[in-house]
């Protein structure tokens, strides 16, 4: 077993702890309509995103080796367009081409592919929405997802879809966001300064974030090179809001190369200095497959923590929702008695003292009064403290440290949306039954997943090799390698199912 497949089992076997150790629950109390592994069940992908005209298309088919997607200096492509591996059936297979396509309806309906939860969008989304696939041997470990150009004065009722929404649902699933700038226009239009600002801000992690400067061949010179990307780094500063500048990759495509070294009007001297850059972004593109482990593990220590504080919440308005019942029952059994009382005390200071009689009314009286407590007062308030609940919903959980205030901030709108709709009507032993799974899920399979990670970066091929080939001839006919939580030594991770 090579490292590549290695890296690729571990990764399937991380989809499936969450796929039957929290989707289940999360679906169940509505922390999410579609199954969590959705968002990492497809291969790693690299989002790439950038204003009009900066070279975005340009960039991905330099790094395919061939003309994939169309380019020039106006918009020349307004869809999402999903580029992965797909194998060349007769003619050249040497020659990198596009192998099929499909529209978007496939890419949202089909659960091969991860992008169910961009059906809300709209037919006016699918129609921008497509998916290619192509002979080229750097897909087969990776998608690269191409994007519309942003734009300053464009809105989403132009566009007829919520670009960002959709910018931030594809962030998530990304196991890294290229944010290319041009060198003719080095500042943030509107849309790119609210990508970076807010949508990636709250849907993907800074180190998954990658600025790149494109087009460097088009300045005129080494000056003017460093008058652009020091323009670029003071609008990133702005942009970002960080006081230290993020790490800035320069690079061009050599098949877009405007102006011929001689012309006299773009000297290119100074780009063999800055092969390195490009050798960078590269390398770093090509490292996205095993990055994906980490964002997987991150993954599952993110969703479970807000799962956890989700499942709390609602405990803690189920448990606060059953004490104020048993109050309020309470109440309305001594006001019911009360009146019951109250009734045998009139009747007989009117001088009906006959036993029977008076047992009757007041038991009569008594149990009316409880009926109509439980079937009208009782409702009114339990709603009126719903709604006053649901008003100020901090009160469920403890915002001291600032953990529970991230995680707060990610899942507030998911509990209000649940008990407003739900209002708590779940069984308090099964919350509490599913939170203690979540959290021994969350204990056990993120220490796992984390140690197995170490393990694997300080193992050479041979070592892992030496590791595998033991467990792989123990068994003739092996199904697949799968994560084992109470192991023990260099094998505590893995074990064979057969």
């Amino acid at each position: 077993m090579t490292r590549e497949e290695f890296i690729t089992t571990l990764r399937a076997e991380i989809a499936d702890v969450v796929a039957y150790r929290l989707s289940p629950i999360a679906k169940e109390y509505g922390y999410s309509e579609v199954p969590l592994e959705t968002n990492i069940k497809w291969k790693p992908m690299v989002l790439v995103i950038g204003n009009y005209s900066s070279g975005k298309s340009s960039l991905i088919n330099e790094f395919l080796g061939a003309p994939i997607q169309a380019t020039g200096q106006a918009p020349t492509d307004d869809s999402f367009t999903v580029i992965t591996y797909g194998k060349a059936d007769g003619g050249d297979e040497d020659t990198v081409r596009v192998t099929d396509e499909r529209d978007g309806k496939a890419l949202l309906n089909e659960p091969e592919y991860p992008f169910s939860t961009l059906r809300r969008q709209g037919q006016r989304f699918a129609s921008h929405f497509r998916l290619k696939k192509v002979n080229s041997p750097i897909l087969k470990d990776l998608a690269i997802i191409d994007t519309p150009g942003m734009l300053d004065s464009v809105t989403e009722r132009d566009r007829g879809y919520d670009y960002q929404e959709i910018l931030g649902d594809l962030a998530q699933k990304a196991d890294m966001v290229m944010v290319l700038f041009d060198a003719h226009k080095a500042g943030t239009v509107r849309e790119a300064y609210k990508s970076i600002r807010e949508t990636l801000a709250t849907h993907t992690s800074e180190d998954r974030v990658l600025f790149v400067l494109n087009r460097i061949d088009e300045c005129n010179s080494l000056d003017d090179l460093l008058r652009v990307f020091g323009t670029l780094c003071w609008n990133l500063s702005q942009t970002t809001g960080r006081k230290d500048i993020p790490p800035i990759h320069l690079t061009y495509s050599t098949h877009a190369a405007p102006t011929p070294e001689g012309s006299g009007q773009i000297s290119n001297a100074f780009l063999p200095l800055l092969e390195n850059q490009r050798d960078q972004l590269k390398r770093a593109i090509g490292r996205t497959p095993l990055r994906r482990l980490d964002h997987l593990a991150t993954y599952v220590e993110t969703q479970g923590e807000r799962l956890i504080h989700y499942l709390e919440a609602l405990l803690a308005y189920r448990q606060s929702s059953r004490a104020y019942r048993v109050r309020l029952s309470i109440l309305g059994l001594i006001i019911s008695l009360a009146c019951g009382a109250a009734t045998v005390g009139i009747m007989v200071s009117a001088g009906i003292l006959a036993l029977e009689l008076l047992g009757g009314a007041g038991a009569g009286v008594a149990v009316g009064v409880m009926v109509l407590w439980m079937t009208t007062i009782q409702g009114i308030l339990e709603r009126k403290r719903h709604q006053k609940q649901l008003d100020d919903l901090d009160n469920l959980t403890n915002l001291e440290e600032q953990t529970h205030k991230d995680t707060w901030g990610a899942i507030r709108d998911i509990v209000h949306k649940h008990l407003r709709k739900n209002e708590g009507k779940y069984s308090l032993f099964e919350l509490k039954r599913d939170l203690t799974l979540v959290r021994r899920t969350h204990e056990d399979a993120t220490k796992e997943i984390r140690e197995a990670l170490s393990d694997l970066a300080n193992l050479s091929n041979a070592e892992l090799q030496e590791i595998v080939t033991p467990i792989l001839s123990a068994n003739r006919e092996p199904d697949r390698l799968t994560l084992d939580f109470h192991g023990n030594e260099a094998l505590r991770y893995f074990r064979y199912m057969y």
